[in-house]
């Protein structure tokens, strides 16, 4: 844990045979690519699941360069829990100048007894309330990831949030960073950070100068209710002054923006989200039938969007291609809630990040965040919560782009 690394360059296809060894059926979704339907790797949505010792190749061009990840897409609060999952890395024609590249995969493992995974998948608690939550957090499946580094290195740091529910709130220390790119885009220009949120399944991408003296530590460090611990550290040896040039900025992707007038001029779509632990709601409709609370949780269903528990017959809406589509995600629950749209980008328009593309977005408890795209990907896409156990227990829906 995590798989292996898969990479290859902008504009190239990417074949990949998965074969199901396991006694359950699975499929893998590529997070974050803008492939074709076919290949987006969601049972019952796009694809039938693939049946033990069974095999699916997939085959799609890798239009932008950029930090992604795959993983189970078929009860994937367990298998993703279990380690189902890897980093997808597409390189730029012309990738920045920097001494390292590396790829951190943050995850976090509920153990037990004597190091043992936690078998408590999909407990009701974890759904009502903010998803499973790990005691013991791993970097590229290690508990305490170290590297080292020399004073005044460039490095290009790839950070991907691959838990199922918890939300990373990180540092920087010993370190000058700035992020150059979200959920795989590149933001207009590098932007100074100290910290960064990372939602599940959120990736940034920094270039850092190591500027901590020899002897001392670069480290990336988590912030917890009980303090900050470090989650990477490299331990600094000599080296040169840091480096006097800027931070570079990452060449943009090929996808389609909006303008703000074209959004202005978008109706609205709301996505209401209910449910869960401290929620107001009574009842919700699943499988076509208005059905009370304690029968839904019985089912193990407590969200719902729309007041729809699990997935519809019908998409949340059938879009033409090219459509400006305005979404405004009301978050109704007492809980956060990283809401992620498959096969496309969006702006945040409401985040103070109108420039920035990202495919995942945190919504958090009370707020409402409008995001805004361009349908032009054809085909049946999934929106759902990325906090795994949420989006197991109602809270997915789907769109139609003709």
């Amino acid at each position: 844990v995590p798989g292996p690394l898969l990479r290859g360059r902008q504009g190239e296809r990417m074949q990949v045979r998965v074969e199901n060894g396991l006694a359950e059926s699975t499929s893998v979704h590529w997070h974050g690519l803008r492939l074709e339907n076919a290949m987006d790797g969601v049972p019952g949505l796009t694809q039938k699941p693939i049946e033990p010792g069974g095999l699916f190749d997939y085959d799609f061009r890798l239009p932008d360069a950029g930090t992604y990840w795959y993983h189970s897409h078929q009860r994937s609060f367990e298998q993703v829990a279990r380690g189902l999952y890897g980093p997808l890395i597409v390189d730029e024609a012309e990738p920045p100048e920097v001494d390292a590249d590396e790829v951190l995969v943050l995850d976090d493992w509920r153990l037990v007894g004597e190091g043992e995974i936690a078998g408590d998948f999909g407990a009701i608690f974890d759904k009502a309330h903010g998803g499973r939550i790990g005691n013991w957090v791993t970097v590229n499946g290690r508990g305490e990831w170290t590297k080292p580094a020399a004073r005044g290195m460039r490095m290009r740091l790839r950070l991907i949030n691959v838990a199922n529910g918890r939300i990373f709130r990180l540092r920087f220390a010993g370190m000058r960073a700035a992020v150059v790119a979200l959920d795989g885009q590149p933001v207009a220009r590098p932007e100074a950070a100290e910290d960064i949120v990372l939602a599940p399944a959120q990736r940034a991408d920094l270039i850092v100068d190591v500027v901590a003296d020899e002897g001392g530590e670069a480290v990336i460090l988590s912030r917890e209710r009980d303090g900050d611990f470090a989650v990477a550290s490299f331990p600094v040896e000599a080296g040169r002054a840091p480096r006097p040039e800027p931070f570079p900025a990452l060449p943009p992707n090929a996808v389609p923006v909006p303008s703000m007038d074209e959004i202005a001029g978008a109706p609205v779509r709301e996505l209401r989200m209910e449910g869960g632990a401290m929620g107001a709601m009574m009842s919700a409709r699943a499988d076509g039938a208005e059905t009370d609370m304690r029968t839904l949780a019985g089912r193990g269903l407590v969200w719902a969007l729309n007041g729809t528990a699990g997935m519809s017959e019908e998409p949340f809406a059938e879009i033409a291609r090219g459509t400006v589509v305005r979404m405004a995600l009301r978050n109704e629950t007492a809980w956060p809630h990283g809401m992620h749209l498959h096969g496309h980008h969006f702006l945040e328009i409401d985040a103070g990040r109108a420039a920035t593309l990202r495919d995942t977005t945190l919504v958090e408890p009370r707020e409402t965040r409008e995001i805004a795209f361009v349908a032009d990907n054809p085909g049946d896409w999934l929106v759902h919560c990325h906090m795994l156990e949420h989006a197991d227990g109602g809270m997915m829906t789907w769109i139609r782009v003709t």
